[in-house]
């Protein structure tokens, strides 16, 4: 089977080959991929650097966020089948230790991942545990289905803590996820949604995605923006992914008092914090991780199942797989918002 593959350490590293297809084993099911999103971790990868990158063996194929329809089942298998359509929980957690055990495995501390730790979706098939497996309905969009997985972490940032319901939301950082955020929000009720991005063409995807309005925080002050469309007071909840200092400075800057910071990003680096002003305006900050299992996905699905949501400003190139390297020139270059890899 043709597959996109990390083959060495460092910048790029990637490779195009033919695998071959490993049947299910207990467990497991093998899949036919028929759509693959490119992601941040992705790119993390495609850099060399980070924890992750040194997870890798070689050669790994990479990707983790898909739709694709079951082909074999292992022994033992019985909540998926033969032609279902599924998207996967990019989490394979141990479902053994406390936290699996308390109802929390989407924080387990012993996850594994497909496209990591073990072969993942850029290829034109992939076995994984089905335990990992979200069935679809037979007649929903397969590239919309592809981007559950992503679409998981905005609902869930959206849900969490006090909700969004009648409040003010920024959302720092207007990646894939963050898009999906400001129309997320937008469904969930929030009464102004202010989205903050220095690139051009995700601002201009932010405001088709339903934001108010689009600050580019290198031509403008984010807070200064954000406290103008507030009467003062500041976003009632920021929503952070950008992980970068600036962008951090920045959520901080925005929140009203007694507000909610919810953190999604991953920095990638150790950076300094202003306990300061954390002391200043007193907001709750809330650790979002990956989707609750499987609550996030039961109140995710029904956005795109239902057409409640539009995540075709998010799609900004579709690319066979022979071609998937360039999927992460064109993201390096900043021309790419979410490119779905065509298996």
């Amino acid at each position: 089977m043709l597959s996109l593959n990390k083959i060495q350490p460092g910048l790029n590293g990637l490779a195009v080959l033919d695998r071959d297809v490993r049947a299910p084993d207990a467990g497991e099911m093998l899949v036919k991929v028929h759509a693959a999103g490119v992601c941040g971790t992705d790119m993390q990868l495609y850099g060399g650097a980070g924890a992750f990158a040194q997870r890798l063996k070689f050669p790994t194929v990479l990707g983790h966020e898909m739709c694709g329809t079951v082909v074999e089942t292992g022994a033992g298998v019985v909540h998926v089948k033969v032609g279902d359509l599924v998207s996967l929980e990019s989490h394979i957690p141990c479902w053994t230790c406390r936290a699996c055990r308390t109802g929390r495995a989407h924080v387990c501390p012993h996850t594994r991942y497909p496209g990591i730790d073990i072969d993942g979706t850029f290829a034109e098939y992939v076995t994984v545990p089905a335990a990992i497996a979200w069935v679809n309905p037979p007649d929903v969009s397969r590239e919309k289905a592809a981007l559950l997985e992503p679409l998981g972490i905005a609902v869930h940032a959206t849900l969490e803590g006090g909700g969004v319901s009648g409040r003010a939301v920024a959302v720092n950082g207007c990646g894939p996820i963050g898009l999906m955020n400001v129309a997320v929000a937008r469904y969930f009720g929030a009464h102004t949604v202010i989205a903050v991005d220095p690139n051009p063409k995700r601002r201009e995807a932010a405001l088709r995605m339903g934001a108010d309005r689009a600050i580019n925080p290198a031509a403008e002050s984010a807070a200064t923006a954000v406290r103008d469309m507030t009467r003062g007071e500041g976003a009632d909840v920021v929503i952070e992914y950008t992980g970068h200092p600036d962008g951090v400075h920045n959520c901080f800057a925005m929140v009203g008092m007694l507000g909610e910071v919810r953190w999604c990003a991953t920095p990638g680096r150790s950076m300094e914090f202003d306990f300061g002003a954390w002391r200043k305006s007193r907001p709750t900050i809330r650790n979002i991780h990956g989707r609750r299992l499987w609550e996030t996905w039961e109140a995710a699905a029904p956005l795109v199942y239902g057409n409640r949501i539009d995540l075709d400003p998010v799609i900004s190139h579709r690319i066979p797989l022979a071609e998937a390297p360039r999927a992460f020139e064109l993201i390096l270059a900043g021309q790419a918002v979410k490119p779905l890899i065509l298996c």
